[in-house]
């Protein structure tokens, strides 16, 4: 199977076209060795070709389910057909695609794409345990919604009370640089309360083992870290760079998120904040994948990832693993 696995949209859009082809590539992300309840966990299943699901033999069990279930794709009344071309664009559309953009190509409503876009957004967060090391760019920047775009009496309570800042959420980013081992650079995002020392400290310690060396410019909020770290700062009201002192790498994938944001999202909600930065920075750290790589990736993820719409609108924010 792996073989005819598609490399391109267009032959994405024809693969998952066939039902069989489609129910098969899930079947095989979701139970590699083969199809199991999930509620008995039983191999031991009928499947129902009409309705093509499956249904388990256990008499105490007898639950029928679908490939669907227990992937960023359970309860989706959509197809796979569509499901599995909307997942390849979205990930390997450098600037993403919006919901408006996404409804036109499929042909249901904005809201269904907004909601698919934030369940694909699922499997395109990869978190990890290992810390960043080596050469390490930090810096922090504003993301959000302009004081202008407000109603006008919350934008006047905002500016007097935040200023330009009013409505912007701050993000701290980390770039790992290409080492002889890296193909090429690495960059985590994480959304802090506020620019203090405190809170942009606990994200470098967080996420950069000590011993590495870390290049910030001169913000306050990375003052004494030299304990820690082969900590230099570049000031930036004098030069950008001096030699291998600069946060350059950082401060360009600023560049391209912002773009993204503006230019295809033009605005993001703080609340979902976060899964567009996942959704950034998977696109950023796989790049010089294929297509079909890249893909790849994003699917192995697929399992135990799911949100609902309530949780999206109701500001509960689901636990992943």
């Amino acid at each position: 199977m792996e073989n005819k696995l598609p490399n391109t949209l267009q032959e994405a859009i024809i693969y998952f076209n066939d039902p069989d082809n489609a129910l098969n590539f899930v079947a095989m992300l979701r139970w590699p060795e083969g199809p199991e309840c999930p509620k008995c966990g039983s191999r031991n299943l009928y499947f129902l070709a009409t309705r093509r699901i499956w249904k388990c033999k256990n008499k105490d069990c007898r639950k029928q389910f679908s490939v669907k279930v227990g992937t960023i794709f359970e309860d989706s009344p959509l197809g796979l057909d569509k499901w599995l071309p909307a997942a390849w664009l979205v990930i390997n559309c450098k600037n993403g695609v919006s919901s408006y953009e996404l409804s036109r190509d499929l042909r249901i409503t904005q809201k269904s794409c907004w909601f698919m876009l934030h369940r694909i957004r699922l499997a395109m967060q990869t978190g990890t345990f290992e810390k960043m090391s080596g050469e390490v760019e930090a810096d922090e920047t504003f993301v959000g919604g302009l004081a202008r775009n407000m109603h006008a009496s919350r934008r006047q309570k905002n500016m007097i009370r935040m200023g330009s800042m009013a409505g912007k959420t701050i993000v701290m980013g980390l770039i790992e640089r290409r080492g002889k081992d890296k193909k090429c650079s690495t960059v985590r995002t994480r959304i802090v309360p506020d620019a203090t020392q405190s809170s942009l400290q606990a994200v470098v310690h967080s996420e950069v083992e000590h011993g590495s060396k870390l290049y910030t410019d001169e913000h306050g909020g990375y003052r004494n870290l030299a304990f820690y770290y082969t900590h230099q700062r570049i000031n930036h009201a004098e030069k950008y760079v001096e030699g291998a002192v600069h946060t350059n790498g950082v401060e360009n994938y600023w560049s391209l998120l912002k773009r993204t944001i503006r230019g295809t999202y033009v605005s993001v909600e703080p609340f979902h904040l976060t899964r567009y930065l996942d959704e950034q920075a998977f696109r950023f750290n796989y790049r010089k994948l294929t297509d079909g790589e890249r893909f790849m990736v994003a699917m192995s993820q697929i399992v135990g990832r799911r949100v609902t719409y309530r949780q999206l609108t109701g500001k509960v924010i689901p636990v992943q693993p």
